[in-house]
């Protein structure tokens, strides 16, 4: 377990170990709050639990994943890691953007 906290510290380019666990927390608590947030929105969008899987999945990303990331940028904010999740949200931002546009390019080409 060290050698994962290690290798995870040095890919983050994390010098203390209080920042690695602000940063575990930080994703914990957004974590917890899609939990408790997830079931009354989909209960306001009529999805029941004879909903089928697609049509969950549907609903999730375009909606529960973007409260994801923001939970992570207002809870890195509120324990002193802003930086640290701003960072890794244009880099997801970057990477989704390539496989779009990868997508539409190969579609249309």
């Amino acid at each position: 377990m060290k050698k994962d906290i290690t290798r995870l510290k040095t890919k983050w380019g994390i010098q203390n170990n209080w920042d690695f666990f602000l940063i575990m927390l930080v994703f914990s608590l957004a974590g917890m709050m899609i939990s408790v947030l997830r079931p009354p929105i989909f209960a306001l969008l009529g999805v029941t639990a004879q909903t089928p899987f697609w049509i969950k999945a549907v609903i999730y990303i375009p909606l529960i994943f973007p409260l994801y990331q923001i939970s992570l940028i207002v809870f890195g904010f509120l324990l002193g890691q802003f930086d640290f999740f701003w960072k890794k949200e244009k880099q997801l931002v970057r990477a989704l953007r390539g496989l779009f546009l990868k997508a539409v390019t190969k579609v249309s080409g």
